[in-house]
């Protein structure tokens, strides 16, 4: 049986490329950063309209399936009930598709923007800017990274449980591209290779994190010797736990995650400044809704420059790099739900606790340095890995909060971990549920490898360019999705509600 996996050709080809980038960076991590940049450069400078335009768009298809008659279909049979209750599937689509990312980001970015401003004309560490950081981060955490992966877990959804298929990506573009399984094995290794490197991305910025944050916190040398040991011990603590099952160990520290998220958040909700934090909630959503259509477009292309480069377009590859591994997961998870139900809960309630996140934790740290001259933003400027810690250390116990926080961190990455390492093994056992613990190790191995060859060859900018560089032929692939979707939906049958 494990010869007979290992000798899949989408497991094999996969993890062969992926040794190689490893080896290949860990040699000569200088060249490998590098190259990563050169196809940056490269991928940004002549795709970057293809992110936003397919990203926009699949917003679009997606609140459009919602409305129309088809919403009312199950993600499995029409009398099927959601497997797990809302509170675990949130947490679970919370743990997932966030990860550590917005714990980094939710005082980084609004900090960032604030700084340096999106726009040329705005000066920098004003309230005029520090509205505009605000709208734009709930912009980049909104709607439109969830879509992507609502699209890929929409379709892996309904060919699992509904048409009881398998749930691999390659089987979700056979309405378009046909069965031939060359091209199939293709995708799927595609899909793989940019699954590793998304997640690698995640691994790296929580590891970053911890790093800053004990070295800001406790004193500790924030080097990359520390980072391996952060990394080592995550290695150990995702294995034991990818042992253990989805519904066991993923499931138990899904709750955890979300139950902490809360504490933390209530914390700062109510010892920081809760009327600005409210106010900066309102006033960034209405100019999310406001500002959406301009962002979702938004490019420099008269005047050059590189923000939107490396902000949006950084997100949205992100984003499609994680979703295969988000899309399945999410899948998995929603098994009975009806369409209107999934789109509804992965396209809205994840970014309203997202952006109430980023408006407690952010608007904190744009009020302590608009009303108390605080200079949080220099600080992150400066160091963007201590951004959450700058702003607990304006709060009471903020030794406490920075050891929640360690363990919200902590958590994140083993649940991110521990889930592609389920979805990655399944990918590479044909579509299989329940994958062998041996497949989930080595993908296991194989992403921290990748994680750490990262960080040795430029830290937070190699982990940038690897995410976006694997996502560019993954956005062809969800665009074919987005039409089987279409075409898989006008042959089912639409339930009509009985008139008692």
């Amino acid at each position: 049986m494990a010869r007979k996996t290992f000798l899949n050709p989408v497991f094999f080809v996969s993890a062969v490329i992926i040794i190689i980038l490893v080896l290949f960076g860990g040699i000569a991590p200088e060249r490998f950063g590098a190259g990563a940049e050169g196809l940056f450069l490269f991928t940004t400078t002549n795709f970057g309209w293809f992110f936003l335009f397919s990203v926009f768009i699949f917003v679009l298809f997606l609140v459009g399936l919602a409305i129309s008659k088809y919403g009312k279909i199950r993600l499995g049979p029409q009398d099927s009930k959601p497997e797990y209750p809302f509170f675990t599937w949130v947490g679970m689509l919370f743990s997932a598709g966030f990860g550590v990312g917005l714990v980094f980001w939710g005082v980084a970015e609004p900090m960032s923007h604030f700084f340096s401003p999106p726009f040329m004309n705005v000066e920098p560490l004003t309230h005029q800017t520090a509205r505009i950081a605000m709208g734009y981060s709930f912009f980049h955490w909104g709607l439109s990274q969830w879509s992507v992966f609502a699209i890929i877990g929409l379709m892996i959804a309904f060919l699992q449980f509904r048409k009881e298929k398998d749930g691999l990506v390659s089987t979700a573009v056979e309405p378009i591209v046909g069965k031939n399984k060359t091209v199939k094995n293709v995708i799927d290794c595609l899909a793989v290779i940019a699954t590793v490197m998304g997640v690698a991305t995640s691994l790296g910025l929580g590891i970053l994190q911890m790093s800053g944050g004990l070295h800001f916190v406790f004193n500790i040398p924030n080097s990359i010797w520390v980072q391996l040991i952060i990394m080592v011990i995550l290695l150990i603590l995702y294995s034991l736990s990818s042992t253990t099952g989805l519904n066991k160990g993923i499931k138990w520290l899904s709750n955890l995650n979300l139950s902490l998220c809360l504490v933390l958040l209530l914390f700062v909700f109510i010892a920081g400044p809760t009327v600005f934090i409210m106010n900066s909630f309102t006033l960034g959503i209405g100019d999310y809704i406001n500002e959406f259509i301009a962002y979702s477009l938004r490019l420099t292309h008269y005047r050059g420059g590189t923000w939107v480069r490396d902000w949006t377009i950084f997100y949205w590859a992100w984003a499609i790099a994680w979703s295969p591994f988000v899309g399945a997961f999410v899948a998995r998870v929603s098994k009975g739900r009806t369409i209107r139900e999934f789109v509804i809960g992965v396209m809205v309630v994840p970014p309203l606790i997202a952006c109430f996140w980023i408006a407690t934790f952010g608007g904190t740290a744009l009020y302590y340095d608009l009303m108390q001259g605080t200079a949080i933003a220099e600080a992150v400027n400066a160091d963007i890995t201590v951004a959450l810690f700058e702003t607990f250390a304006q709060l009471p116990l903020s030794m406490v909060m920075s050891v929640i926080s360690f363990l919200l961190i902590f958590t994140f990455l083993v649940t991110s971990a521990d889930s592609a390492t389920y979805i990655l093994a399944s990918m590479t056992s044909g579509g299989s549920l329940s994958p062998k613990t041996y497949i989930k190790l080595t993908w296991g191995i194989l992403m921290a490898a990748i994680a750490i060859v990262l960080l040795f060859a430029g830290g937070l900018g190699a982990l940038q360019t690897a995410s976006l560089v694997s996502a560019l032929p993954f956005t062809v692939i969800i665009v074919i999705i987005m039409f089987s979707i279409v075409k898989l939906l006008r042959g089912e049958p639409v339930p009509v509600r009985k008139i008692r």
